[in-house]
Formats: C-alpha cells, sequence, structure tokens
C-alpha cells in the first residue's frame, strides 16, 4: 500500500467514527435549537468552551508525547505507556478533587451561581476524556482500527440515545402536560440544560469502562525520568495546544462578557446561542480535520526515515486544502438546505459568519498539516510561539471588534487569527524542516473556490432545482479538476 492511500485509508477509518458522530450530534442541534431559545442554547455553548480549555490542560500535551516517544527505537513502548497513563490518572484524579470543593466559588466565577453541579459534572467529564485519550492513543499507534472505532461508536450512540430520551421525548412530553413513569422517575423540570451535560457525563463513563482493559492489563512500570523526558518534550505542546483552544473557544466566552454589561445577561448568552448554533453549520470541514489528525499524527512520526518522506508530506498538504475546498464549496452553495438543521428562525441572522468560519478552519487545517516540521524536528517551542501570537490576535481582535460589530467580530477575528498563524509556521519552518509545499497551487485552489462562492452569489435563478443542479455540477468539476491536475509522481505513489 502507498504511503499516500495508507494515510487516506486511516484517516477514513480512524475518522468515521468521529465523523459519523459528530454528525449525529449535528443532527441533535435541530434539536437543541428547537428545544432551547438562543439565550439557553447559548449556556451549552459557553460551558463547552471551558471544556474546550480543560481537556487541553488535563492531557498537557501527554498524547502526542506518547506517540513520540512509542514510536523510537530501542524504547521500551510498555513502560511508555503505563508512564503516560499513570501521570495522567494521578493528575485527574486530583482535579477532580479540586474541582469537587471548589465548585460553588467556580460556578459563581463564571455567572452560574445556582447551578454548581455544571462544574463537577464538566470535571469528571473531561476527567474521563483526558484518562481515556492515552488507551485510544495507543489503539491508534497499534492500528487497531475496528476496536478504536467501536469505543467511540459507543460513547456516540449512548450521548445521542440520552439526548433524544431527555429534549427529544421528556421535555416535549411534560410540556405537553404528560404524566407517566419515565417522567416521574427519570425526569426533572429544573434540570432543562443539563440534561445535555448528564448525557455527556453518561456517554463518557461508558467509554472509560469500554478502556478498563487498557487500565488493567498494564504493567505499572512508571519511570520518573521517562516523564520528565516528555514532559519536556510535551510542554510547548500543551502552550501550544492552550493557545490553540484560545483561538477556537475564547470567542464564545469574550462574546458574552464583552456584551454582558451593555445589553444584560439574558441578551448577551443569546448571541452566544445564535453564534453558537451558526458555528454548527462550519463544523463539516472540522470534521475532516478531526478525522485527517487522527490519522496524521502517527503517520507523519512513522513516515519520518522515508527517503520521500518530505515530497509525501507536500503532496498531504496538497490533497488536504482540495478536499477542504471542496467542503467550503458545498457547504455554502447548499447554505440555503443546510440552514434548516438550526430548526428555529430566531438563529438564522448569524447566517453570515459561516463563510468566514468554514475559511477560518481550512486556515486551522493547514496550520496542523505545517506543524509536522517543528514534532518532528524537536522544535516544538516554535509550536507555541506561532499559536500564542494566534491566541494574543484572537484575544485583541475579539476585544476590539465584539463591541462593534458583535458575532461577525469574532468570525473576521478568528479567519485574521489562523491566516497569521499559517503565515508565521510556514515562514520559520522552512528554516529547520523545510517540506516543498507547492504554495501557487494551495492559493490557486482557495482562490478558486472563493472566486466560485462569489458567483453563486450573483446567480438569479428562478428554479430552485435548476440552480441547485447547476451547483452540483460546478462542485463535481471543481473537485475532479483539481484531483487530476496533481497526477503524483510514480516515485512517490509507488
Amino acid at each position: 500500500m502507498t504511503p499516500l492511500k495508507k494515510l487516506a485509508g486511516q484517516t477514513a477509518i480512524y475518522g468515521l467514527p468521529s465523523i459519523v458522530g459528530r454528525l449525529l450530534n449535528y443532527l441533535l442541534v435541530p434539536l437543541h435549537t428547537g428545544v432551547f431559545q438562543p439565550e439557553r442554547f447559548g449556556v451549552i455553548t459557553e460551558m463547552y468552551a471551558y471544556v474546550a480549555f480543560l481537556v487541553v490542560i488535563l492531557t498537557y500535551g501527554m498524547e502526542t508525547s506518547f506517540f513520540r516517544f512509542h514510536s523510537r527505537s530501542g524504547q521500551n513502548q510498555q513502560q511508555v505507556y503505563s508512564t503516560t497513563l499513570i501521570s495522567l490518572i494521578f493528575s485527574t484524579v486530583a482535579f477532580w478533587l479540586l474541582t469537587t470543593f471548589f465548585a460553588q466559588p467556580i460556578a459563581s466565577l463564571i455567572n452560574y451561581p445556582n447551578n454548581s453541579e455544571f462544574v463537577v459534572w464538566f470535571a469528571f467529564i473531561v476527567g474521563m476524556d483526558a484518562i481515556s485519550s492515552i488507551p485510544m492513543a495507543r489503539l491508534r499507534v497499534e492500528g487497531k482500527a475496528s476496536r478504536f472505532a467501536l469505543i467511540n461508536f459507543a460513547n456516540i450512540l449512548v450521548n445521542i440515545g440520552l439526548n433524544l430520551f431527555w429534549l427529544g421525548y421528556c421535555i416535549p412530553a411534560h410540556r405537553a402536560g404528560e404524566t407517566n413513569f419515565l417522567l416521574e422517575y427519570f425526569y426533572s423540570d429544573e434540570i432543562q440544560v443539563g440534561y445535555v451535560f448528564i448525557a455527556n457525563l453518561i456517554a463518557s463513563g461508558v467509554k472509560l469502562l469500554l478502556l478498563s482493559p487498557y487500565f488493567f492489563k498494564i504493567k505499572a512500570k512508571f519511570k520518573s525520568s521517562l516523564l520528565k523526558q516528555m514532559l519536556i518534550y510535551g510542554s510547548p505542546l500543551l502552550i501550544s495546544s492552550i493557545a490553540i483552544i484560545v483561538n477556537e473557544s475564547a470567542d464564545k466566552i469574550m462574546l458574552k462578557w464583552l456584551l454582558l454589561e451593555e445589553v444584560g445577561t439574558e441578551a448577551a448568552t443569546r448571541q452566544v446561542g445564535i453564534y453558537g448554533a451558526c458555528y454548527k453549520l462550519s463544523i463539516v470541514i472540522s470534521l475532516f480535520i478531526q478525522a485527517f489528525r487522527y490519522a496524521a499524527e502517527p503517520f507523519f512520526f512513522k513516515s519520518e526515515q522515508e527517503t520521500n518522506a518530505k515530497a509525501v508530506y507536500a503532496k498531504v498538504m496538497n490533497y488536504f486544502v482540495i478536499v477542504c475546498a471542496t467542503i467550503f464549496l458545498g457547504v455554502m452553495f447548499f447554505i440555503d438546505l443546510l440552514k434548516y438543521f438550526i430548526a428555529d428562525e430566531a438563529y438564522w441572522v448569524g447566517l453570515d459568519v459561516v463563510p468566514v468560519l468554514l475559511f477560518a478552519n481550512i486556515f486551522l487545517g493547514i496550520f496542523y498539516n505545517l506543524s509536522v516540521w517543528y514534532k518532528l524536528s524537536g522544535k516544538t517551542q516554535f509550536g507555541a510561539y506561532i499559536a500564542s501570537f494566534g491566541a494574543l490576535i484572537t484575544i485583541v481582535l475579539n476585544y476590539l471588534l465584539i463591541p462593534k460589530i458583535g458575532y461577525m467580530g469574532s468570525a473576521w477575528a478568528t479567519l485574521i487569527c489562523y491566516g497569521s498563524m499559517v503565515f508565521l509556521s510556514f515562514a520559520i519552518g522552512r528554516r529547520y524542516y523545510k517540506v516543498p509545499y507547492q504554495w501557487p497551487k494551495l492559493i490557486l485552489y482557495l482562490f478558486v473556490a472563493l472566486l466560485l462562492y462569489q458567483a453563486s452569489t450573483l446567480l438569479n435563478i428562478d428554479s430552485v432545482g435548476l440552480q441547485y443542479f447547476i451547483y452540483s455540477m460546478v462542485l463535481l468539476a471543481f473537485f475532479s479538476l483539481a484531483i487530476v491536475s496533481e497526477k503524483p509522481k510514480k516515485a512517490i505513489i509507488s
């Protein structure tokens, strides 16, 4: 199997559970937006923004460190695994104790003084997910794709099933005045939005339970000197990851706090809800990026010693951009259909953020591709510098733009941030680990996609069927021509 075909296959295998799961969760958007008004959906959006930070902090770069040290020749792989897992278990238990003890002060700090239970629930959600990350990483590095997929699917189906039970059945039934055994014993009207979080909590517990064989079978070989090396390698990645999460999630937090004094808590949370719901329409590219990352990180490390590794990395970037540009066009061509996934028209006022956020996510994906240079060269501190610079841009631009143009300011800040990170990573990476990326071709793909989208906004066709037929043909032509234009050299694909 050729390297590129192998990566494509692994992206499909490892990404399938994530893509299907996220798509199924995506199908919950009509449920959430149909049951909850924007101000309540804003609570969900904001709380998961905090979760994004916590997950990164609790794993503190150990997942990538595990891949790096596990792939080193002469390294005791079992010792790498046990040291990483034991470290994460101890740090997570400490986190659980602290957050449980200080739940009320934390809840008051984030402006939810009457919902300290949210703090406890999410502490256990992110803690279990952090511990699960290393056994899941082991499955990836050992190529056990079917088991990886099965565990992910179980987690996803439990989460979705419980969402459907509480939000799809219990809440509407209670509002309709029904009474029965299920409503009496398994539902409380006071919880409402909290059921979204409880469903996640139970699903994370199921995932951890399914991974339990990977905890009981480990030989408890903890090597402090190895942990020190892993922490040194991973600490810049932690800073980088925190900075990236700032870029991904700070807008949803700042949006509320910067509008709070001007419009009040409910109206500010409503803006977060509208922005968060419309953000979901840009998630298609995020799905592909996540699937790609699952396969690409171990692939990049394994391919490092190949003679044509850099040429393969460059070709991977080409195909990655083609797929992302195609997804961008697909979403924007059919936005009038996709918007119905947001059940309530009250959210549609924010649809203008979608093309901006789609392009922002494309730049984020390109940055993840470029990150191969500092991970393989051992210059992980540069990843932290670049992402921190992006975080600074995110914070400053959100601070300046949100009071003036609301959530559109957050969208533009995200795009400018990721674009700046791509430029910096490319400029610095050329000095330490030069990969022959075909930048003129990459820029052309993105420019043509943007041009086709702009042209579509000028079309005025009375027949909706004809309009969508034209869009479909244009989309197919763009993707086909881009793929044909690649024609990778035989040396790369053989």
